[in-house]
């Protein structure tokens, strides 16, 4: 089934919670320290990403919402550099910067993409006061998210709960701790397994885990409770609806640094563009398995995410959408496939049309057939025109050995859709210059070629419909 992202530009989400600074330190590694049985990193590469509350707001602005985020950091340099990533982003900071604070930073040392170590720089913030935000306007914001990391940031969550819950505002959670009940009231929780296991207990199979979820969700009175169970996918619990189970998305799984704050990120950039909670499971989970393919604390866009999605409905062959088309090219082209791409009206398929297309395909892997729709093919040919309907062109097209995708265009010139997908060879029949074809300029300049194929002669479309009216 096609799932359709709703369009995230709409929403204004604020993020609160434990804001942290993650660096990364990668380099090579080919010996033993001689001072302890260690290996010896020599440090290549430096650099830094937001963590926490601060990558789920990353996430979230990396959808196209609009996104605010409070915090707590120290007054320091990690701080500064902090707010410069994620302003740079779009993300709105609002940080509470203390003297007596150091701002939590991870530091994570990399080699041939393997984590060797991870060193935390911080204080609990539990020990001094918690973030407050009894001033602060909620009335913009369409959801709130609290990221929860237990540094005490968020030790007056019910505080924000009722806030919220005032002026009709969903908070959804990502919890910590052994403690849900300072979660109490809020529209969704979104525990992994091992989290939700040190509430209710260790679970021995998936019809206990549902029963203890929905008797948990009823005590915390949540609209609805999330599992996120890693290769076992996710579990969807609502107020007086069936439970939901949800395989797992991921491929590959490189890093899952940071898979939580996506799905949160993408729950909440669904949900407050008012969508259900399975459509937002459902883009959560989707989103998940993209970034555990990433090395370290990684986002998705909603380009990339959608892609994923088309993927998975694209079929191997034969006639296809645009935007399946493009999920199919991205595959084909990671799997280091040369892609050619024609067009035409194809409207009564002969010999030169067949000679043509066996002669393109055997240029690449992959050849891709754009076909005028019938209101185009009007406007070029004349009111007679075609003699076949699209779907009938498409479908002779596709049954051709040769030919792997066809896909439909609206436009009078392929222009558009050729730029869409920047095949790796544009193919034209006829005598033309190659920079006069449409879409030259585009497959150009992405490092594609132009080639120009002579049609076999004593073959045409309107020669033939002259001789059909001739006999008639």
């Amino acid at each position: 089934m096609k799932v359709t992202l709703p369009d995230f530009s709409q929403a204004n989400i604020l993020v609160v919670g434990d804001v942290m600074l993650d660096r990364y330190w990668h380099g090579d590694t080919s010996r033993i320290s001689p001072e302890s049985p260690v290996p010896v990193v020599n440090v290549s590469e430096a650099e830094d990403r937001a963590g926490g509350a601060a990558n789920v707001a990353l996430n979230i602005a990396s959808l196209g919402a609009r996104v605010s985020l409070c915090g707590i950091t120290g007054k320091d340099p990690e701080a500064k550099k902090l707010m410069a990533l994620l302003s740079d982003k779009g993300v709105d900071c609002y940080f509470e910067q203390r003297n007596n604070q150091t701002t939590i930073t991870k530091l994570r040392v990399i080699s041939r993409n393997q984590q060797l170590i991870r060193l935390d720089f911080e204080k609990d913030f539990s020990l001094h006061r918690p973030l407050e935000l009894s001033t602060f306007d909620l009335s913009p914001y369409h959801l709130i998210v609290l990221s929860d990391y237990n540094k005490g940031t968020l030790a007056n969550s019910q505080a924000i709960i009722q806030a919220a819950k005032s002026k009709n505002i969903p908070v959804v959670i990502d919890p910590k701790g052994n403690d849900f009940t300072k979660y109490q009231g809020a529209t969704l929780l979104t525990p992994n397994q091992s989290e939700f296991e040190a509430i209710v207990g260790k679970l021995n199979d998936d019809q206990e885990l549902l029963a203890k979820a929905e008797e948990l969700r009823q005590e915390l009175e949540l609209d609805a409770l999330l599992i996120t169970r890693s290769e076992k996918g996710m579990a969807l619990l609502q107020q007086d609806k069936e439970p939901y189970l949800q395989p797992t998305q991921a491929k590959e799984i490189s890093d899952v640094t940071g898979a939580g704050d996506t799905v949160i990120a993408a729950l909440a950039a669904t949900l407050a563009c008012n969508k259900d909670f399975i459509l937002a499971s459902k883009i959560a989970n989707q989103a998940a398995g993209i970034v555990i393919s990433k090395l370290g604390t990684a986002t998705t866009d909603a380009k990339e995410l959608q892609l994923s999605f088309d993927q998975q409905v694209a079929p191997e062959h034969g006639v296809v959408s645009e935007g399946q088309l493009v999920a199919l090219i991205a595959a084909a082209k990671s799997n280091n496939e040369t892609v050619v791409m024609t067009n035409g009206c194809f409207d009564i398929l002969h010999p030169g049309h067949t000679a043509y297309l066996k002669e393109a395909a055997a240029l690449g892997d992959r050849l891709i057939v754009a076909v005028n729709d019938d209101d185009s093919v009007k406007r070029l040919k004349g009111s007679e025109r075609p003699i076949n309907p699209l779907e009938h062109r498409m479908e002779m097209l596709a049954s051709l050995s040769g030919v792997d995708w066809v896909v439909a265009f609206s436009e009078d010139t392929p222009e558009r859709i050729i730029s869409a997908c920047l095949p790796d060879i544009l193919v034209k029949g006829g005598d033309y210059k190659a920079e006069e074809i449409s879409g030259y300029q585009a497959v150009i300049t992405n490092g594609g070629r132009v080639k120009i194929l002579q049609f076999k002669q004593g073959y045409s479309t309107t020669n033939l419909i002259e001789k059909i009216k001739a006999n008639s």
